[in-house]
């Protein structure tokens, strides 16, 4: 047994790749040198804005924003990349073109001189070539050169291998924002030079906080472009929710009929789209009442509901986030009907409060305090609270909560909970604007577990889940496509293929 081989290594003990100078030699002949086509991306039209006005929040200092790199899923198995959001919005680039990269904004007398930094294609002459299983065009296919790239972005653009010393000159001199959470290496680094310079690091994190608030505010009011590209990711979703409704048949004959809803749903993001913004929610019965059910390994069960929260991811990274809750049979019962129509009252009021920006000034939280009064007075109605409506709707009761504890809105766009970083006076209680998107999805669950209800409501779990996008003269569903009402739901399943 022998130990004097790298364990990082090691993974390549199962292969017999080539390695003589003979094959080196013949490799690196004869490959037609097939150029990228070099086309502006769609979005390189709208970031130049987003960039400049990271230049003006920041002047004099240096902003560092990484793509992010892969991610080994197992072995020497990565997962698909994707890069952060934050660099997304900024650079308008997607998909794997860019794993390891950096955007580096240099402070200027006037701005900011903005360069982007990759791995541009290594020509057939180099061991990336043939042997780099990450990178190497024999492996994963072409890459752009630097000028393809330029034209791509509308950025300078750099190898990478420069970008080391770009991100820590002068830092005794120049201060350094960091987009953390998306490279530890070039975190690693930048913490290195900053301990070197005896930089103060409790104010340098400071500083990487700030950005990283201010990236993700940045995308709380859409340009045309995002609205554009949620719209298509709305519609793939849409194509989605049609297969789901034709593979009801074969998911109720199914051991693992969630995974039959799950896996049509897959099809329409993943061949129209680049994939499904998140996890997938296909939960029949009592699996309703589990918020976030994504194991989808129930059976579907004539009789029951089947709640399934799910949205496609255009190619752009841009996702929907929709919620449709289906009677398996085609009809609701009349239990079931009670609550659905509870629930749609609820989403109704919420869009109702929300067009009021119009004539008024509208707090994100309003929408959910509006769906919160249809909820809590439906459950006084139907006798399962303690108390009254009002008591229960006052900061000091709350009980209706139980049937209800997630938000009834959250914005949308690259991430599907997106701004997460966002202040709380620039979220919860920001005023409605035209162009942010965010989805209204109010819900009752009314978990089999639960010994407060009645028999005949448990084991029953309603969302209603739409995207909505502020305009100037109110809101508009851009999920409005969407079969919706009970009548409209019943009529979409009983006319499946």
């Amino acid at each position: 047994m022998t130990t004097d081989q790298a364990l990082d290594d090691r993974v390549n003990n199962r292969s017999r790749r080539p390695n003589s100078k003979a094959f080196r030699d013949f490799v690196a002949q004869g490959w037609e040198r097939t150029p990228v086509p070099a086309e502006a991306l769609e979005a390189s039209r709208f970031t130049p804005a987003r960039r400049e006005a990271v230049s003006k929040a920041f002047p004099g200092e240096r902003v560092v924003v990484p793509a992010g790199s892969l991610k080994v899923r197992s072995n020497d198995t990565d997962y698909p990349f994707r890069p952060h959001s934050a660099f997304i919005h900024l650079t308008g680039l997607h998909a794997d073109l860019e794993p390891d990269s950096v955007l580096v904004f240099e402070p200027t007398e006037d701005g900011h001189d903005v360069t982007f930094y990759f791995s541009p294609r290594a020509g057939a002459d180099t061991e990336e070539f043939f042997s780099d299983a990450r990178y190497g065009e024999y492996w994963v296919g072409k890459r752009p050169e630097l000028e393809t790239m330029e034209t791509m972005t509308g950025m300078a653009c750099r190898p990478i291998s420069e970008a080391g010393d770009s991100i820590t000159k002068d830092l005794g001199s120049t201060s350094v924002r960091l987009l953390r959470g998306a490279d530890s290496s070039i975190e690693a680094q930048v913490d290195s030079a900053r301990q070197a310079v005896q930089a103060d690091l409790e104010a340098s994190q400071a500083g990487d906080d700030e950005l990283a608030q201010f990236l993700s505010e940045l995308r709380l009011i859409k340009d045309d472009y995002e609205i554009g590209e949620v719209r298509r990711a709305i519609a793939i979703t849409r194509e989605g929710f049609d297969h789901i409704i034709d593979s009801l048949d074969e998911a109720v004959g199914h051991h693992r009929g969630e995974r039959v809803i799950e896996t049509a749903f897959w099809k329409a993001a993943r061949t129209e789209g680049n994939n499904v913004g998140y996890e997938t929610i296909a939960a029949s019965g009592n699996n309703a009442c589990t918020l976030h059910w994504t194991k989808n390994t129930g059976k579907v069960n004539p009789g029951d509901l089947l709640l399934v929260d799910a949205g496609a991811e255009a190619d752009s990274l841009y996702t929907a986030d929709i919620t449709r809750t289906i009677p398996i049979s085609g009809t609701f019962s009349d239990v079931q009907a009670r609550i659905y129509d509870a629930v749609l009252e609820a989403a109704d009021a919420a869009f109702a409060v929300a067009g009021e920006h119009v004539n008024r000034p509208v707090k994100f939280a309003e929408i959910h305090d509006a769906a919160m009064h249809v909820i809590a007075h439906r459950l006084e109605e139907w006798g399962l609270l303690p108390v009254s409506a009002e008591e229960a709707l006052s900061p000091e009761g709350q009980q209706h909560r139980r049937w209800m504890v997630h938000g009834t809105s959250h914005h949308l766009g690259l991430d599907v909970h997106d701004c997460a970083q966002a202040r709380a006076d620039m979220y919860l209680s920001a005023d409605l604007k035209p162009g942010m998107i965010f989805t209204i999805e109010p819900g009752l669950y009314f978990k089999e577990e639960d010994l407060l209800l009645p028999e005949e409501y448990r084991g029953i779990g309603v969302r209603i889940e739409d995207d909505i996008l502020v305009t100037e003269d109110g809101v508009e569903n851009l999920s409005a496509g969407f079969p919706r009402t009970r009548e409209e739901i019943e009529a979409w399943v009983q006319g499946r293929s």
